[in-house]
């Protein structure tokens, strides 16, 4: 039982704990595994951010450099 849901609780509880073994974050006592989250989280989103604002505006100027 449990059906598609169960199914994808336990793929995302099992690429948390993926990351955990990655990160060696398991180790961490509580506040610093927040401490650690944060940073990465944050990281993450400006990387993202970044790349949504400023790679369509690299890709526009070399398109335009091959075709021009």
């Amino acid at each position: 039982t449990g059906g598609m849901g169960c199914r994808v609780k336990d793929y995302l509880y099992w690429l948390y704990y993926q990351y955990q073994l990655v990160t060696c974050s398991y180790v961490l006592e509580p506040w610093e595994q927040s401490m650690f989250h944060t940073i990465t989280v944050t990281v993450l989103a400006m990387v993202v951010y970044t790349a949504y604002v400023f790679v369509p505006i690299h890709v526009r100027l070399a398109l335009e450099e091959i075709i021009f």
